[in-house]
């Protein structure tokens, strides 16, 4: 903190439902300062544009990177996004912000070139470039925070869907007659297995959040370890499905939960795999984020330094 930064720094922007950070990474993919801020999307696009500004300003300063010498900024944001032209379409965790441009306002202000991903890639691509993902490919990451997020590395590019779509895999099905989910169906993994899923689900007994869920379950309250062991089961089935479709070399687990729950998660999806035969097990490894809350800052940096490919 407080040294020059090289020119060849970018800024790295990690949007989310409840906070988001800004902050500078250099070429090595070395954090050299960040800002967090809370999101709060229920005060308008425009005023939460005006934060981000402002936050990104005070972090360049903080680190003595001008504006001259910024190489480009990227941005990872909650979904669904379009990186074809910079908008944002989420009306689920990012209310009122539908069809918002946040590339062009940072982009007249700084003068660099601006790019716009999905939170869940920028994540991934963090991870494969210096973290739990380096010099692994095919990489999966799935994120469970709030909701459950998901991106893919295939041969050193985002994996795309029709149209440069982003594939939600937080959205596989992976229960019959589980939770409605706002995607439309029932039991998919981030009404299972998300903070949020946890936190409703919970509130029965009266524990207000996920955070109340996890502490009852470890307190040995049968209820809230029944609900920790369906979120495991989801995971572990997703992870199955994930597998067979990718045949990953690494499948990352990050986000808020995995700070209390990665073992628990870890093991019982080894466990599942070990009753694999259309593939080897022993190819595909599990492993714990290891950029932790700024994995998606790191890699919104990274794809603002222009380190891979940008959608048509």
């Amino acid at each position: 903190m407080g040294e020059v930064v090289p020119t060849s720094a970018a800024v790295g922007i990690d949007i989310g439902g409840t906070k988001t950070v800004a902050g500078v990474v250099d070429a090595n993919g070395t954090v050299r300062g960040c800002r967090w801020l809370r999101t709060e999307p229920e005060r308008g696009f425009e005023a939460a544009v005006a934060r981000l500004i402002r936050a990104v300003e005070e972090v360049m300063a903080e680190v003595g990177l001008r504006a001259d010498q910024l190489c480009g900024i990227g941005i990872g944001c909650a979904g669904p996004v379009d990186p074809r032209t910079g908008r944002i379409h989420n009306p689920y965790t990012l209310r009122g912000w539908e069809d918002c441009d946040v590339v062009s306002p940072l982009r007249e202000r700084f003068g660099v070139p601006v790019c716009l991903e999905n939170d869940a890639d920028a994540a991934v691509v963090g991870e494969w470039w210096v973290g739990a993902g380096r010099g692994a490919d095919p990489v999966v990451m799935l994120t469970f925070g709030t909701g459950v997020g998901g991106g893919v590395i295939h041969r050193g590019r985002i994996y795309r869907g029709a149209e440069g779509q982003h594939p939600e895999l937080g959205h596989l099905q992976v229960a019959e007659g589980g939770p409605q989910c706002y995607c439309g169906r029932c039991g998919c993994l981030e009404s299972l297995a998300s903070g949020t899923a946890l936190g409703t689900a919970g509130a029965r007994w009266g524990w207000a959040d996920a955070r109340a869920v996890l502490a009852a379950a470890d307190e040995g309250h049968p209820e809230a370890q029944a609900l920790v062991r369906r979120a495991v089961e989801a995971a572990a089935d997703a992870a199955w499905t994930l597998a067979h479709t990718f045949l990953p070399a690494r499948l990352i687990l990050g986000g808020g939960l995995m700070a209390v729950l990665y073992d628990q998660w870890a093991r019982a999806i080894e466990r599942r795999w070990t009753g694999a035969t259309q593939f080897r097990p022993s190819s595909v490894k599990v492993c714990r984020a290891a950029l932790g809350e700024l994995a998606g800052m790191v890699g919104a940096a990274a794809l603002g330094m222009g380190l891979l490919a940008r959608p048509e």
